[in-house]
Parts: structure tokens; C-alpha cells; sequence
């Protein structure tokens, strides 16, 4: 073991050692020529991970929910018709946060475990005309994953601004920005991005920064304006000093040293060892008996995943068993459903190791709690 508890839950993860000691260096100045160097390196690499080229890159202090804040207030005028596919909480989160900002908001469900056709998507998109459409690529309170490629593909036909929640995906689950036509991309630095929490990230596409210059109201969010923001970004790119609000320098820093090792391994490396490792916890917990949310495995993500508790098992007695392991992870968090499963994160620098020791953990935890496979 590492010293300390492992750490399996669906963010913050594990994190490299260099992008530890990167973090926990002496804080200098958000204008000083060595820290515009690394901001300005993120920003480019960001787009190398994105797979973005022509994609305009914003880093923020802050959460994943400020990236869904910033893409909402920036490209969302009162009265805008949107489209959320919901798969989980963050589906309906997003269209709470998105009438908020006078959105006219429909919600396309998908039923527990699945996730909305794009036929579905197109009837609709046929049926009303809407200005943004939003999905949750991989949605952390039910490990279910969309294909994000369809819609885009849509979201093109139609004229509708496209915006990917990649919190639990980007970096981790295959994601082609650029190719597939999504406008929008955001996540946050604590899942497979691989830095601690403090970091909201995101890279929008041409059309989605022409609508906002378009747009004929202001920004109802004077923090997420990219009025301010988009200066300060363009400046660190070409290495100048520039200020709207302090960065969080020492997060930006690690992010930097992250992004290297990321695009070091190779994104095409990266999805398929995220693939393999997913995959393997799947099967571990079949053999253990135990259901997963996901309906099939073309809808199961990569990056985490949501076994049931097997018949017998209470939730609390679960948990309090796995809290006396070396292992930590998360209950539930759908609300219908939250005493009935748990959530396992397997992303970023996670190990076979780090698997195993997890599966461990668990068919120990299950043994305490009375279950054996029958």
C-alpha cells in the first residue's frame, strides 16, 4: 500500500507525484514571466487533450460547476429554448442552472441506466427549434456514458450550440472535440485531468465564442463574462501579464505538469488503458455477483462505475465495512436510488494494482456484511 488509504472514489484521485510536488511549490506571482510560461503551456496543451485545435481554451479558478456556469451564462439569453439530456443528477443540474439564466428548458430522461437515443434527440430537435442542447458524457451519479459524436453531429444539422459536461470524461473516455462538432467541452481539474480541486476547464468552439460575441444581452454572471475572461487567456497564450482575477497558481502549475504527462502517454494510450481497467472492475464485480447501473456495456464508462448492492446487503453496512479497509468509495448519489449502490472511480493514474486492491476491499466488506455468492 501507499502509506494511506487508496483512494477509488469517482474525484478528487490519486495524483502523480510530480504533479504533487508541482502544487506544493513556493507561490509567485500570477504575473511573474515563469508562471505565464506554464499558464500559457496549459492553455496549448489543453487543446492537444481536447482534441481542439481551433478551440478557444479558458482555465478558471474554481469548480466543475463553474465550467457548467460559464458555458450557461455566456451562451444562454433570457428567453433561449434548451435541450438537456439527463442521465443522472448532473443532467438535471444543468437545467436547473440553465433557467436560471431564462432559459426555456426541456428535459429528455433517459430511464435509469440508459441514455436517450439520438433518434430520440432528433424527433425533438425536428419538433421545436432550440438554441443549446447540453449532455452529460459520462454522468457520475450513474457511471452511464453517451456517445457524444451523434450529437454533435446534430447539434450541427440543427443550428443548436452543443455543450459536453466532460467532468467525469475528458481525459479519461475518448473525446474528439474538433472532429465530432461539439461546440462546448468542460471539466474540472479533480477527475481524469489528474490535479486537485480548484480548477474549472474548458474549450469552446468557434461558433459557440460567435454566439456569445452575438449575443444581445449582457452576461448575467460578472465572474463567468468571458468578456473578462477571454483577455486575460489570450494574453497568457502569448506569454504577457494580465489580470481580471487572481489564478489559482499553484493548481495552474500542476495542471501544466498533468497536461505533459498526459499527452506524454498518448491520448489513443490513455483511452485504451482506461478502457482496460473499466472493463476489469466490471468483470470483477460480475463475478462477484453484483449488478451494475449501466444496461450493457456500450452505455458503461470508463472512468467510474456503479455496482448495486447484492441482495442482503444494506448500504450503511457496506459502507461502514469498506471505511475499516485500505480503500475508499463513494455511496449513491441518484437520489431514487442512493442507499441501493455504490460508485468506484477508476480514472487518471489508477493502477492493476490499485484494481485489485479495490476488488479486495470490496469482497472483504461483502464477507462482513453476511454475503457470500450463491
Amino acid at each position: 500500500m501507499k502509506g494511506r488509504r487508496l483512494l477509488m472514489i469517482p474525484g478528487p484521485i490519486e495524483f502523480e507525484p510530480e504533479v504533487m510536488m508541482a502544487v506544493g511549490m513556493a507561490t509567485t506571482s500570477h504575473v511573474e514571466p515563469v508562471f505565464i510560461e506554464s499558464f500559457g503551456h496549459a492553455l496549448e496543451m489543453m487543446r492537444e487533450v481536447w482534441m481542439a485545435p481551433g478551440g478557444q481554451p479558458f482555465i478558471m479558478a474554481g469548480s466543475g460547476t463553474l465550467a457548467m456556469d460559464m458555458a450557461g451564462a455566456n451562451l444562454v439569453e433570457p428567453g433561449d429554448r434548451a435541450l438537456v439530456l439527463s442521465t443522472g443528477y448532473f443532467g438535471e443540474r444543468y437545467a436547473a442552472l440553465l433557467k436560471r439564466y431564462g432559459a426555456e428548458v426541456t428535459v429528455l430522461a433517459a430511464e435509469t441506466g440508459d441514455v436517450v437515443s439520438p433518434r430520440a434527440v432528433e424527433d425533438e430537435l425536428k419538433r421545436s427549434r432550440y438554441n443549446i442542447m447540453t449532455f452529460t458524457h459520462v454522468d457520475t451519479s450513474t457511471a452511464v456514458r453517451v456517445d457524444p459524436e451523434p450529437l454533435g453531429a446534430l447539434g450541427e444539422k440543427y443550428g443548436v450550440i452543443t455543450v459536453l459536461d466532460g467532468v467525469c470524461s475528458v481525459a479519461g473516455e475518448v473525446i474528439r472535440q474538433e472532429e465530432w462538432k461539439i461546440d462546448v467541452a468542460l471539466t474540472a481539474s479533480q477527475k481524469a485531468v489528474g490535479v486537485p480541486p480548484g480548477l474549472a476547464l474548458l474549450v469552446a468552439s468557434g461558433r459557440a465564442m460567435e454566439t456569445w460575441q452575438k449575443r444581445k444581452s449582457p452576461v448575467g454572471s460578472y465572474y463567468s463574462d468571458w468578456t473578462h475572461w477571454l483577455p486575460v487567456m489570450k494574453a497568457y497564450e502569448e506569454r504577457r501579464p494580465a489580470y481580471f482575477g487572481t489564478p489559482a497558481v499553484n493548481l495552474v502549475k500542476g495542471l501544466e505538469v498533468s497536461l505533459r504527462l498526459i499527452l506524454k502517454e498518448g491520448m489513443e494510450a490513455r483511452f485504451s488503458r482506461h478502457r482496460e481497467r473499466g472493463i476489469a472492475f466490471r468483470e470483477a464485480m460480475r463475478d462477484l455477483g453484483l449488478k451494475m447501473i449501466p444496461v450493457s456495456e456500450e452505455v458503461s464508462a470508463d472512468t467510474l462505475s456503479a455496482p448495486f448492492y447484492p441482495e442482503g446487503v444494506r448500504g450503511g453496512d457496506f459502507m461502514k465495512a469498506i471505511a475499516s479497509s485500505d480503500v475508499i468509495l463513494a455511496g449513491g448519489l441518484l437520489p431514487a436510488i442512493k442507499d441501493k449502490y455504490f460508485r468506484v472511480g477508476h480514472m487518471g493514474s489508477v493502477t492493476e494494482g490499485d484494481i485489485l486492491t479495490t476488488v479486495a476491499a470490496i469482497t472483504g466488506a461483502l464477507a462482513e456484511c453476511g454475503y457470500r455468492r450463491g
